[in-house]
């Protein structure tokens, strides 16, 4: 584990952590059935005070506990990190009697979260979710579908978005938390590459009052993406866990597999991969670190940092994990292999919480909105002054295309704006 950023006691914790995932986790979990929830588990993570610890946790320590759980115990972490994304809007925009009710029941593990965002056609694209919520009485009834929704359909109670004013976009979504008795609310579970507890939720007029709001009508999309910037840095702490699980197993094989005379460590070929892997793994690491330390100081750039950490890290950790497998050969392909399981689990976080795509989108408008008025203004003036010296001089300005009487920088300002 690295100094930068971690307090000496930061250290030893996550060193606990990693005891803690293969000696009491990692046996519960091994006992597990493949794409369901685990409730055993989450009584483990229960009783070991980490569940309750999501809710008095900055983001920081939400990425030192998945980082660590990552490194020996892949289901532990999913599991932790599922009951934080589906709890998280009830403790931050939750009523007194929300929290009271819900949040003791998901610390000790007795409650099963779940975040239910993503629609069959509104997947990267939150804010043209359908789900209606439609006016009845006091309240609304719930109509549409969700899908690829976590802990789904075992989960005891949702965090949903729906519609409440069609046409409004992002700022017409209210969050509701729907108990998973409620009538009209139906699942089924999917199956994945690799087995996670996930599914499909269908709402057939699922009756939902103000009382089940999280966050006031019309405010879900602020919900939602306040959640996601939380966990988005988290998400590339479980990646970096993963890959630094894969660059020890390598390290490992390395040292002791004996190849054309020596051992493969001895290879430059192979040394200079596993240097690469070290040094992509250490600085998705530093940069998933900063950005939580950001959102923990409340910087403004949160949403930047966080879309940029979950990038480099998650292409980072499937870039080490595929790199592992190659310099382990067959052995690492065999069904049970450690290196067999990350290849499976690595793929997805490249793609839920917004994928590699949405965050290059999200990382690109912030840069853009960022840019100070000053420097838009002083290219624009010397954008003019180039034209009204080429003006005065008898020539013609062109874009990169060559196309004449063209100002690149008046385009540039109508799309920043």
């Amino acid at each position: 584990m690295p100094a930068f950023s971690l307090e000496p006691q930061q250290a030893a914790w996550c060193a606990e952590l990693r005891t803690l995932a293969a000696e009491r986790l990692r046996p519960v979990a091994d006992k597990g059935e493949p794409g369901r929830v685990d409730r055993p588990l989450l009584a483990e993570l229960g009783r070991l005070g980490l569940l309750a610890r999501l809710f008095t946790s900055g983001a920081l320590d939400l990425c030192l506990m998945r980082e660590s759980l990552a490194q020996a115990c892949t289901e532990a972490e999913t599991a932790l990190a599922l009951q934080g994304l589906g709890a998280h809007p009830v403790h931050a925009h939750g009523t007194p009697a929300q929290r009271a009710h819900w949040l003791p029941r998901v610390a000790d593990g007795t409650a099963v979260a779940a975040f239910a965002l993503s629609e069959p056609g509104a997947g990267s694209d939150a804010a043209a979710l359908s789900l209606a919520a439609e006016p009845d009485g006091d309240g609304w009834r719930l109509t549409g579908a969700k899908c690829w929704i976590s802990n789904a359909p075992e989960a005891d109670f949702y965090t949903v978005f729906a519609r409440t004013t069609p046409g409004a976009g992002a700022r017409g979504v209210t969050a509701f938390l729907v108990p998973a008795d409620r009538p009209g609310l139906t699942g089924t579970a999917l199956e994945m590459l690799s087995p996670h507890p996930i599914g499909a939720l269908d709402f057939d007029g699922v009756p939902v009052t103000a009382a089940d709001v999280l966050g006031g009508t019309d405010r879900g999309f602020a919900v939602a993406m306040g959640t996601l910037n939380l966990f988005r840095p988290s998400v590339g702490a479980f990646a970096v866990g993963m890959a630094q699980a894969a660059l020890d197993a390598t390290l490992a094989h390395t040292r002791r597999r004996e190849a054309f005379q020596g051992t493969l460590k001895d290879l430059q070929a192979v040394s200079h991969q596993v240097a690469e892997m070290a040094l992509r793994t250490e600085a998705a690491r530093l940069m998933v670190y900063a950005a939580a330390v950001a959102y923990d100081e409340g910087a403004a750039d949160v949403p930047k940092r966080a879309a940029m950490a979950k990038l480099l890290a998650t292409e980072t950790a499937q870039y080490v994990v595929d790199t592992a497998v190659q310099l382990h050969g067959a052995r690492a392909l065999r069904r049970g292999h450690l290196l067999e399981h990350l290849y499976r689990e690595v793929r997805a976080p490249r793609v839920y919480e917004g994928a590699s795509e949405v965050q290059r989108g999200i990382i690109a408008k912030e840069l853009y909105a960022d840019l100070p008025a000053a420097a838009l203004a002083g290219t624009q003036a010397a954008a003019l002054a180039g034209t009204q010296a080429a003006a005065r001089s008898g020539t013609r300005t062109a874009d990169s295309s060559g196309n004449p009487d063209v100002t690149p920088f008046a385009t540039h300002d109508q799309e920043v704006r």
